[in-house]
């Protein structure tokens, strides 16, 4: 999938041609869909000690350039995306809560992921992080866990930061100090951190381990997703899913053989919930007209 920086520079050229203003009333200027959509900025907290005063970072996601690249936004009217994604995380929230027929250990730690590249997990991982992040009994944290190729701050234009495997290199001591706030409400956002030779291992290791136990225990309330790599290029991925509840594996309609579908699905066995979501699937109507959209299914259930 290109970035959809790209997309929403192509997005918002079309409305510059056609005269159309921006969601709320704004017309785009020059340069603007070049923009980053996000820009940090740092909120202090408390007054100075005898170090340095404590700093959280706070980034300022542009909303209306959220919307013009696709993804759910909650200043944007009522779409179809956003009504499918409603539907799409509905099942993967009641697992989290303890709302099915079983309980799953670790619910509401959920890992999108892919058979291959380019098929919309980014883009999934992105939509599904905000709607949920609407829900009023939740928050949501979206972790960049392709740490081979993080695509999460790269999508959004933001340089990449200290994250995930500082935690797991002891660099960064506790979660707070990574931890990205952002000015949709309920959503924060957790960096691949700083890149490692043996981060494989580091995802395998107990340290992980516990730092996933205590993120899904800490704050039960919290939904944690994981845009993780795609399980047939890297063994990232598969180890990754050993720690999770729930499994969504993206694939992209018309594009991916069965074969990789099945060995992909080969992989995370042994995760108590999978489910499939068909990306760009096409659906027919009245007249023969196509709409593109997702569909989704169960691999398998709790068991």
């Amino acid at each position: 999938m290109s970035s959809l920086i790209e997309q929403a520079a192509a997005r918002l050229a079309q409305l510059r041609s056609a005269g159309a203003a921006m969601p709320g009333g704004k017309k785009p200027s020059t340069g603007a869909a070049r923009a980053p959509m996000a820009t940090y900025r740092h909120d202090h907290a408390g007054a100075p000690s005898a170090g340095a005063a404590q700093v959280s970072q706070r980034i300022e996601i542009d909303l209306d350039a959220l919307a013009a690249s696709g993804i759910v936004s909650p200043n944007a009217p009522r779409s179809q995306i956003a009504d499918q994604f409603r539907v799409i995380k509905r099942p993967l929230l009641g697992n989290a809560k303890g709302g099915g027929a079983t309980q799953v250990r670790n619910g509401n730690l959920i890992m999108i992921t892919s058979s291959v590249t380019g098929e919309g997990k980014t883009f999934t991982a992105l939509n599904l992080a905000i709607s949920m992040a609407a829900e009023l009994d939740n928050t949501v944290m979206l972790v960049d866990a392709d740490v081979a190729r993080p695509s999460v701050m790269r999508t959004l234009g933001l340089p990449a930061g200290p994250g995930l495997l500082d935690l797991l290199t002891g660099e960064r001591k506790d979660l707070s100090e990574v931890l990205l706030k952002t000015n949709i409400a309920k959503l924060s956002l957790l960096s691949s951190g700083t890149p490692q030779p043996n981060a494989t291992e580091m995802l395998a290791s107990e340290s992980m381990a516990k730092l996933l136990a205590g993120m899904a225990e800490r704050y039960p309330e919290r939904i944690i997703i994981f845009d993780s790599p795609p399980l047939l290029l890297t063994t990232e991925a598969r180890v990754l899913a050993s720690h999770m509840g729930q499994v969504v594996m993206v694939i992209q309609a018309e594009k991916v053989m069965r074969s990789d579908v099945h060995d992909a699905l080969a992989t995370i066995e042994a995760c108590p919930v999978k489910l499939l979501l068909l990306n760009q699937a096409r659906a027919s109507f009245a007249g023969g007209a196509y709409q593109h959209g997702y569909g989704y299914a169960y691999a398998a259930r709790p068991v």
